[in-house]
């Protein structure tokens, strides 16, 4: 018996996930309790149930595109100095074998590399918003490897290849963070050259799909670019998102973390 259509496309996503276990630890100061609210609406948000998640994080690179391709993938605790019971955090979601093949196939179409890995597990890019947005863990989920080149333009391509699913009832996610520089957070000299970036990342997520692709491609041309993505793995994530979907993007996230703008988009 097959899924039934869905009614209504998904949209792609761009979400921030935050700082390792950031949400299953306490938070005197209430830091990440806006970033969290808005995971938590995450699904409230959606036009329907997804069918299953493709969801892309910062935190796994390999050559070519890859996914994880387990019926139940194991979590990677590949965060480092937090408290015990953050290590026993459990995510239980099923993979989606069938959607890894999918996506694989739509990538190959389009004369990009992909393969499938069997045995990786999920990151906490992926296991920590994931629980929040999506605690039941109830809906088939695929992790979906950066290409270790972190090409711009490719990762538009391969967003892009990869739109169709969006039309198959899967939800595309981009889970890293719009700032990401671990040296200055905290720091108050970051907050005019985040917010500088900030704007102008959201008016090239706001732009429709061929402009948007052309800027985003240039993303280091942007107000302090460097200063706020000395490496670019967490923004990566953003072009595929941004790929899937030719329709202006919506600002849909937004909020002053650690000192550092940081934002979230939905592409419809």
């Amino acid at each position: 018996m097959t899924d039934p259509a869905p009614s209504k496309p998904q949209p792609s996503l761009f979400i921030p996930h935050g700082g390792g276990p950031c949400f299953f630890m306490p938070d005197p100061h209430g830091v990440w309790r806006g970033m969290e609210r808005y995971l938590r609406g995450l699904a409230a948000s959606l036009p329907e149930h997804p069918r299953a998640i493709l969801i892309v994080s910062g935190h796994w690179e390999s050559r070519g595109f890859a996914f994880t391709g387990a019926e139940r993938p194991g979590l990677i605790y590949d965060y480092y100095g937090f408290p015990p019971h953050t290590y026993e955090i459990t995510y239980p979601v099923p993979g989606a074998p069938w959607l890894a093949e999918r996506a694989a196939g739509l990538l190959r179409a389009a004369n990009l590399p992909a393969a499938i890995d069997p045995e990786r597990g999920l990151d906490h890019g992926v296991f920590v918003p994931m629980k929040v947005a999506f605690p039941e863990a109830d809906i088939p989920l695929v992790q979906m490897a950066l290409d270790a080149s972190l090409d711009p333009a490719l990762h538009l391509r391969a967003g892009e290849a990869l739109a169709p699913l969006r039309e198959e009832g899967v939800l595309i996610i981009g889970s890293g963070m719009s700032f990401h520089n671990l040296r200055v957070y905290g720091d108050p000299r970051a907050a005019e050259p985040s917010a500088l970036f900030d704007r102008w990342l959201t008016g090239a997520a706001q732009a429709d799909g061929g402009e948007r692709a052309a800027l985003l491609s240039q993303w280091t041309q942007a107000p302090f670019a460097r200063f706020c993505h000395p490496r670019e793995e967490h923004l990566m994530p953003l072009m595929v998102a941004a790929g899937a979907s030719a329709a202006p993007g919506r600002h849909a996230y937004g909020e002053v973390v650690l000192g550092g703008a940081v934002s979230g988009y939905s592409f419809a």
